[in-house]
């Protein structure tokens, strides 16, 4: 049996233990017409799969997050048994947190993951929602959420949670080695 517990930072260890892998098989291509101004659509197009992880390259220990003051977060561990197997995080009102836009009535899904082998069984859903109710809980009244085109169940997911696609930048990950070529995609949710 899945249990999500709210954690603090003491528990960083075991959130670094659960996997940040997409496997990428299709992206949304982004296309526009009359170079936008005419619109936009989005084409699911097939691509050569690959698995991107989102912890080769770089520090991507969630310990790097500590160069904030974490006060104001909030962490989840989905845990079979003693097993972490998912995890997200919120981060809401922290000073130098760009994606929060300098608001305090906003809350940002930092990070959520689901361990391979428990994916499709509703832990991604249910730790969505305790970082929805969290946020509710702390005031806010919207939730920020930025993943990519090639993360396509990612889209989709947020999408079915109520989500509305915001923006659309092509060029976010331009320096980025890791992600050039990505587009970025940030969603809102109203609380």
């Amino acid at each position: 049996m899945i249990e999500i517990k709210q954690v603090d930072t003491t528990y960083f260890t075991q959130y670094d233990m659960i996997p940040m892998l997409v496997h990428v098989e299709c992206e949304y291509k982004v296309v526009k017409l009359n170079n936008g101004l005419g619109g936009i659509t989005f084409v699911e197009t097939p691509v050569k799969p690959y698995v991107k992880n989102f912890c080769v390259g770089k520090d991507e220990s969630v310990t790097r997050w500590l160069r904030w003051d974490l006060s104001n977060w909030g962490f989840f561990i989905a845990f079979d048994g003693e097993a972490p197997v998912g995890a997200a995080a919120v981060a809401t009102r922290t000073k130098d947190v760009n994606m929060l836009c300098e608001r305090d009535d906003l809350a940002v899904l930092w990070d959520i993951r689901v361990a391979d082998k428990y994916k499709q069984q509703g832990i991604g859903h249910a730790l969505f929602q305790k970082t929805v109710e969290w946020s509710k809980a702390q005031g806010m009244s919207q939730m920020k959420i930025e993943c990519q085109n090639n993360n396509v169940p990612a889209v989709n997911f947020y999408h079915r949670q109520g989500a509305i696609l915001g923006s659309i930048d092509e060029y976010a990950y331009y320096n980025d080695p890791y992600a050039k070529g990505e587009t970025q995609f940030i969603w809102y949710l109203d609380l």
